[in-house]
């Protein structure tokens, strides 16, 4: 005796060893034995044998109409084999029976399975659904299908143009042309990414890692909505008796601060101007919305973000030629470059020259401070100020650490376009710690920590930035900043461009208006503002550095990969000597840090920002170690952590890096 019985979801036959009534013991067609409960058992047969009936069953339900067997079917519940009788008119064969239950099983759209052998047929309206729930399956198939192939023979569907976003950078898998992509990389072998890039879908690789971080941060768009700009000339501010200049980057737009010299009888008042766009807006008006969502500038090479609309930056920058509101403090500075005291003020500040990086240092340089050089304007006034910025850095005790680096400009040419798309870039080195840095970081510093210290006596509470054990963090509370020598530390010289700077002037135009302050003592506005940049902060840092990383593969793809040399950091973990490029050559032997190695570039990919090298042989052994800064070493940190590639150690063309050098104790103009 054989039998038909379903294990896991599968009909199976077996003969029959033993029968118990309440369980039996099988032998299937291959010779497995298994123990069945006898409910188990859909039905008994002795002919066929038992590895022949699916196989014929499978034959004869292939002939059998669905649609007839709806038809004819009654609306009670019933068993497989009774319904076989009905349907052939006389007592079925095992074959029959068999095929019967198979094309009911394999139709669950008509017939909805109500236990082991048997069925209810689906009532009319449920069966129709369901068709169209078939139907609507079929023509998305073949939709998924189209695209697929549209995308394979290199077109981009109509479908997906308005999605390329979503679909690159948080794909919905449950839509159709999310489908189709995922298909089409399949049988492609591409990521989404390079086979958009190749069927012209996205325009560049460089539009391709813009685009997710707008689509991250910026989802709307970096438009700003229709604001009142306000206007300055509202504002009833004495005139300070000055003749005030900027130092800055040549690409500069947000002049946060100028600088001041008057001789007195027995010394120099030194002024620090910043532009003072708290006094044009305060919070919770549209520009305060505005600064609080963007919470920085974001740079990167050829291009920028501003924190806040063009037409506000170009009211309150401090731009030549003008009279410009400005929150002052002038140092009170002995001939011997003491500082006695100081004294802050609000006031309009004649600012008659914005000096330029590029103008100024061939003729101010370390070179010319010790040897003598050509007279200029402003000679005496930067010399001055170099001076007493070398007194400043003394008595912090600590002098810079960064006088070894070196800084790098990109600069991009969006008029010229490359194979790799728009824009062709320039990478020039610049010295870090020149005279200019010095003077305006101390300058800064002072600045800083002075209108930081005086929100703390005057019980005003601000954000600060605090280093302790080496770890930077920022603080509502005036703490110590091991790395710069000072007792606080608080932003307040950029507030065109962070909204730190711009929350402290508020702060400080509250103190020096004897207001109350427009964040109060353990405010939880205060906190949450401190959280958010923090975070936000330090994302635009990390995408500024992926594009000097891009950028910087770009030159090395513009200069045909020509062979480099480069420095070991540490390990396989190498710097390129001529741009500020990071990463991994496995093929490196074990040489000590510092050693100095020719590089074959084999090739670099713009799409995952990679870089393969070889190793071709040292120029020359370890002497010095590279000097590495503190932005530096967490990016070596994470490299050598990771088995990928650092991001470059860069700082932008902008005059002001995201991420200041050596955790931010320099911060430039």
């Amino acid at each position: 005796m054989n039998l038909l019985f379903e294990e896991d979801g599968a009909f199976k036959t077996g003969t029959i060893l033993t029968d118990n009534d309440a369980s039996l013991q099988v032998e299937t067609p291959h010779g497995k034995r298994l123990k069945l409960k006898s409910n188990h058992i859909l039905m008994r047969f002795n002919q066929p044998s038992a590895g022949e009936l699916l196989e014929r069953a499978e034959a004869a339900a292939g002939e059998l109409d669905t649609e007839f067997l709806w038809e004819v079917c009654g609306d009670d519940e019933f068993g497989f084999v009774e319904f076989a009788q009905e349907y052939y008119g006389h007592t079925p064969s095992a074959v029959e029976s068999a095929a019967v239950l198979l094309r009911l099983h394999a139709s669950p759209i008509h017939f909805h399975r109500k236990g082991r052998g048997r069925f209810r047929k689906a009532p009319p309206e449920i069966l129709q659904a369901a068709l169209a729930g078939l139907e609507k399956k079929r023509l998305q198939a073949e939709a998924v299908d189209r695209m697929r192939d549209e995308l394979l023979a290199g077109r981009c569907p109509d479908e997906l143009r308005p999605l390329l976003r979503q679909l690159l950078y948080k794909p919905d898998r449950n839509r159709l042309e999310t489908k189709a992509l995922e298909a089409a990389c399949a049988g492609s072998g591409k990521s989404p990414a390079r086979l958009l890039l190749d069927c012209g879908a996205v325009s560049s690789s460089h539009a391709l890692h813009f685009d997710r971080f707008l689509f991250e941060y910026f989802p709307t768009g970096t438009d700003f909505p229709a604001v009142d700009v306000p206007d300055e000339a509202g504002l009833d501010l004495p005139l300070a008796p000055v003749q005030a200049f900027s130092i800055d980057d040549a690409a500069t737009t947000e002049i946060d601060d100028a600088f001041s010299v008057h001789q007195t009888a027995d010394g120099w008042e030194v002024g620090i101007h910043i532009a003072a766009p708290g006094l044009g807006f305060g919070r919770d008006s549209a520009l305060d919305k505005i600064a609080r969502e963007r919470l920085s500038t974001v740079y990167m090479p050829g291009n920028k973000i501003t924190m806040l609309p063009e037409a506000v930056v170009s009211r309150f920058t401090l731009a030549e030629g003008r009279a410009c509101p400005a929150l002052s403090l002038y140092l009170d500075v002995s001939r011997d470059l003491v500082v006695r005291g100081s004294t802050s003020r609000i006031e309009r500040v004649p600012v008659v020259a914005n000096l330029r990086h590029h103008d100024i240092e061939p003729v101010f340089n370390e070179t010319t401070l010790h040897e003598g050089g050509p007279d200029f304007p402003w000679k005496k006034e930067l010399t001055l100020l170099w001076e007493l910025a070398c007194v400043l850095e003394a008595g912090r005790g600590k002098p810079s650490a960064n006088q070894n680096m070196v800084d790098y400009s990109f600069n991009v040419d969006w008029d010229s376009t490359s194979p790799d798309g728009p824009g062709r870039i320039e990478i020039s080195r610049r010295p870090r710690g020149s005279p200019l840095d010095k003077l305006v970081a101390e300058l800064m510093i002072a600045a800083n920590s002075t209108w930081g210290k005086a929100l703390a006596d005057a019980g005003i509470p601000g954000l600060y930035r605090a280093q302790t054990g080496g770890k930077v963090r920022m603080t509502t509370a005036a703490a110590p900043h091991e790395g710069l020598g000072v007792d606080c530390y608080a932003w307040s010289s950029s507030p065109l461009r962070r909204y730190v700077d711009l929350v402290n002037q508020w702060q400080l135009i509250s103190w020096l208006q004897e207001e109350a302050p427009v964040f109060p003592p353990k405010s939880a506005e205060l906190l949450a503002a401190m959280r958010d940049f923090e975070l936000t902060y330090a994302a635009y840092a990390e995408f500024q550095r992926g594009m000097e990383r891009y950028w910087c593969l770009r030159w090395l793809r513009q200069q045909g990969h020509p062979p480099m040399s480069a420095r070991i950091l540490r390990e396989s973990l190498v710097r390129l000597e001529e741009i500020p490029l990071v990463f991994k050559v496995p093929s490196l032997p074990t040489l000590p840090p510092g050693t100095r190695v020719q590089l074959a570039i084999d090739s670099t990919d713009l799409i995952d920002v990679e870089v393969r090298a070889t190793y071709l042989e040292t120029l020359s052994q370890a002497g010095e170690e590279l000097p590495v800064d503190a932005e530096m070493e967490a990016e070596v940190e994470a490299a050598a952590a990771a088995d990928t590639p650092a991001p470059a150690d860069t700082l932008p063309e902008t005059p002001a890096p995201l991420t200041p050098p050596a955790a931010d104790e320099a911060p430039t103009a």
